[in-house]
């Protein structure tokens, strides 16, 4: 689930600015739920403006500052299961160790498989929209990137690439699966056409 899914699963942020965010975004786009591709980024903005607040509200808090806080552990820790609510969605971390606390094992599942399957129907509604005539244009390179950056706005760090940067390849294919058009960017965001 990532942050369209949260607002709209839930009734209402804790924090005031962000419930009045959540609201504009809700009167704007429609009651809930909210199906929009792109308004995962303005749902992004309203947990990071919760965010602010609630940081704001815990640097008030004197408890922040107890020496109580922090658990160290007295013995090596055999297991740990980690899952966090971030931005392109949920992570979910689980490592085991040796008697050492060397990590043996570790399984990570992050929001760019969890979103996997949306990601692949958003581009390949994006591409039936606009491919026309067997023509790959630039601008259907910059709006593919445009969709996979919504769902996984972390996929630009992730690959060092900024937006218009990112290496990307579309194939255009017949119903055998023959190529029918190449179109591909790369990493210095030039476009090059019928090329493999």
């Amino acid at each position: 689930m990532a942050p369209l899914g949260r607002l709209n699963a839930s009734e209402g942020m804790a924090t005031p600015l962000a419930q009045e965010a959540r609201e504009k975004l809700f009167a704007t786009l429609g009651s809930k739920p909210v199906h929009h591709t792109l308004a995962n980024h303005w749902a992004r903005i309203v947990e990071l403006l919760y965010a602010a607040e609630r940081m704001q509200e815990l640097s008030a808090d004197p408890e922040i500052i107890d020496p109580h806080v922090r658990a160290v552990p007295t013995e090596t820790p055999r297991e740990g299961i980690g899952v966090v609510e971030a931005p392109r969605g949920t992570l979910i971390h689980h490592y085991q160790t040796d008697e050492k606390g060397i990590i043996r094992k570790a399984n990570l599942i992050v929001a760019t498989q969890n979103n996997a399957a949306r990601i692949a129907l958003g581009v390949g509604k994006t591409a039936k929209a606009l491919v026309r005539e067997g023509k790959i244009s630039e601008g259907i390179l910059n709006t593919v990137e445009m969709v996979l950056r919504a769902y996984d706005p972390c996929l630009g760090c992730a690959t060092h690439s900024l937006p218009g940067r990112m290496p990307l390849l579309i194939q255009l294919r017949d119903r055998q699966g023959r190529i029918l058009a190449t179109s591909y960017r790369d990493s210095e965001g030039r476009v090059h056409n019928d090329v493999l």
